[in-house]
């Protein structure tokens, strides 16, 4: 070999690898996190892969060959002729967001994206699914639903107990700024514990100690009266509560305030709220007495409302047993729940 062998051998560099585009494609099917299938125009299954797996539960081995109609619920098979006719017309049907059963007969959301499959001569002998997983973007969207609904009641409420507090410091004001001073106290009582309300946006850190019960109910009822003319007291024995149990206590707790603003003892200006809690090793008993309000005995039956609703969905998440009613002395509320579903 001369030096001019030796230079173009240094110069060619590495043969070229021979690239197999079907293989490449194969292996980006099988690996893709969403579930990729394909069936006849009869609704076989012909190819299944292992985000298919994941997604519905099923192997390969135990899904090819078998109908689609496998994963699709009973009151959902209406939409797979539809979906075949508009495959068998050529068209594509792009993020057609469903329901689909996995093998262990829970059902997810998926968004399909379904095409036809042609052979070499263009005929549609078949169609490719595309189905991703959408149940958790489903979720985080009712998630914001729901905090929109909440904040909607929020603001509505926090205007009504804003009014109260208006009226409540007018009737006790001397001059105009005997008013002012006690409306500043007022609202920034309710801005505290608006801040309980919504923990994430108060500057908390997860280092803060836990707050106590009595600590969230004197926030909450704070601007209910201040100085010589509280109209609410606290008796029993204090237990510290979950941080993460906080918010839907406050949220308890303000609808019970609110309710009392504008139907009950804290609408008038002599009404009084007394809660007592009795705490043992296991169980925590909270009583909620008003007196002096107006006399409304549909009080003790849950309404319909977005505050009742929501009032109930938090006693179910924390086992928390609500029993109303009429005294003669007035509204008498009852919170009955274990000590460990809040400490």
């Amino acid at each position: 070999m001369d030096l001019g062998d030796r230079e173009t051998q240094a110069t060619a560099g590495p043969e070229p690898v021979a690239y197999d585009a079907a293989a490449f494609l194969a292996a980006i099917v099988e690996s893709s996190d969403d579930a990729i299938v394909s069936k006849s125009l009869s609704g076989i299954i012909t190819t299944w892969n292992k985000g298919a797996d994941r997604i519905f539960g099923y192997t390969a081995d135990e899904a090819v060959g078998q109908p689609i109609t496998i994963v699709i619920p009973a009151d959902r098979l209406d939409e797979e002729p539809a979906i075949l006719a508009r495959i068998q017309a050529g068209e594509r049907v792009d993020h057609f967001e469903t329901v689909r059963r996995r093998k262990d007969g829970n059902l997810i959301d998926i968004s399909l994206t379904i095409s036809p499959i042609r052979d070499d001569s263009g005929k549609i002998i078949g169609a490719s699914k595309i189905a991703r997983d959408i149940s958790e973007r489903r979720r985080e969207a009712e998630h914001r639903e729901m905090l929109l609904r909440e904040m909607h009641h929020r603001v509505k409420n926090l205007f009504a107990v804003v009014a109260s507090i208006i009226t409540l410091a007018a009737r006790s004001a001397v001059t105009p700024s005997d008013l002012a001073s006690s409306m500043k106290d007022r609202l920034m009582a309710l801005a505290r514990a608006h801040e309980i309300t919504l923990p994430s946006l108060a500057g908390q850190s997860v280092e803060d100690p836990p707050a106590t019960l009595f600590q969230l109910l004197s926030n909450i009822l704070a601007p209910y009266g201040q100085h010589d003319h509280r109209q609410w007291t606290l008796h029993g024995d204090d237990v510290e509560v979950s941080r993460a149990k906080i918010t839907n206590l406050a949220l308890l707790f303000h609808e019970l305030a609110t309710n009392a603003a504008k139907y009950g003892a804290l609408s008038v200006g002599d009404g009084t709220v007394d809660i007592t809690l009795t705490i043992s090793p296991d169980t925590i008993d909270l009583v909620w007495l008003e007196a002096h309000g107006p006399i409304d005995a549909d009080r003790t039956q849950p309404s319909s409302g977005f505050g009742s609703i929501l009032e109930q969905k938090i006693a179910q998440t924390l086992c928390i047993d609500i029993e109303r009613s009429w005294t003669p002395g007035g509204l008498s509320i009852r919170l009955s729940l274990l000590r460990p579903a809040i400490t």
